[in-house]
């Protein structure tokens, strides 16, 4: 049973995903990347998808997801991009990570809960403001980051990705500071 109507074209990497996004939303319309290499091709569908309906990347919570996640978001302009914890789509053996082993209720709040791109930050975080925090620089700031990634929904990051992600998304130092306080 679909929970709610999605427009935009969700953004995978694999047959897997698409698999797993269509046995719980049927008339999802989905584009598979085939992995890391996105050629200009791809890219250059993307872009006319997310001019026309807008896309959604749900990429895999790991390295290559996240490089995906760049490229693409970098060639396209804004999107939408909805995040899985790690530890959420961790296969059965414990060797693989991926969308395509996330269990129905992650995928369905990770594309009723995401995020969208801003080009104008005004209230813009800087690297200061993340060692201030503690987010960097200190024994501690791994963990820390952590607990903030999983909370904001953005995953695990190191301090320079979540500076831009935090930007990117528009998140303000106080949102910020709230969590923390939390």
């Amino acid at each position: 049973m679909e929970k709610m109507k999605i427009n935009e074209v969700v953004v995978v990497e694999g047959y897997h995903d698409l698999a797993k996004l269509k046995a719980i939303y049927s008339n999802l319309d989905i584009y598979i990347t085939n992995g890391s290499e996105i050629s200009a091709d791809k890219l250059s569908e993307l872009k006319a998808l997310n001019e026309s309906r807008g896309l959604i990347l749900l990429l895999d919570p790991d390295y290559q997801g996240e490089r995906i996640r760049r490229v693409i978001n970098d060639y396209v302009g804004p999107t939408k991009h909805a995040f899985m914890n790690k530890k959420d789509c961790i296969s059965k053996n414990r060797k693989k990570v991926g969308i395509e082993h996330a269990k129905k209720d992650k995928i369905i709040k990770a594309l009723s809960s995401f995020y969208t791109t801003k080009d104008d930050v005004y209230n813009k975080v800087e690297i200061s403001d993340l060692y201030s925090l503690g987010l960097i620089g200190k024994p501690y700031s791994k963990a820390l980051r952590l607990s903030l990634g999983e909370k904001l929904g953005i995953g695990l990051n190191n301090g320079k990705t979540m500076l831009n992600k935090i930007n990117m998304f528009g998140i303000t130092l106080e949102e910020i500071n709230n969590i923390l306080r939390k």
